[in-house]
């Protein structure tokens, strides 16, 4: 896939969540929203997709972080916004580590619900 191509399915996917956290600032119901992409898998699709080509599981982590960047960008003042997606004390590989570990553990949930239980954990909240 060349350079161009990326940025445009980069730009499909931030449009995606930017439409998703605009409708559920606005009050709109999670359960009436469909999270679109990868995002969408369930875990024991994103179990089965890691286990069997390892190199996709960068592109889940990218749209984790894509998602979550979304959900700082449309946060209503005052919610969030030091939030760090990056700290020190939990880089990348550990947020993978925690995506595949809550994957592992409930196969019936989807890939964004790990993304949630991370955003979650990154704030400090319990999971």
């Amino acid at each position: 896939m060349n350079r161009k191509s990326n940025h445009g399915w980069l730009g499909r996917l931030v449009a995606g969540i930017t439409m998703l956290t605009t409708l559920m600032a606005m009050g709109v119901h999670a359960q009436t929203v469909n999270i679109v992409g990868i995002g969408a898998a369930s875990c024991a699709h994103f179990n089965e997709e890691i286990a069997r080509n390892p190199r996709a599981e960068r592109d889940y982590l990218a749209w984790a972080q894509g998602f979550m960047s979304g959900a700082l960008l449309r946060a209503p003042k005052g919610v969030d916004e030091d939030l760090d997606l990056l700290p020190p004390a939990f880089p990348l590989d550990k947020q993978a580590a925690f995506l595949r570990a809550f994957c592992a553990e409930r196969a019936t949930q989807d890939y964004s619900d790990a993304v949630h239980a991370l955003y979650q954990r990154l704030k400090g909240a319990p999971t």
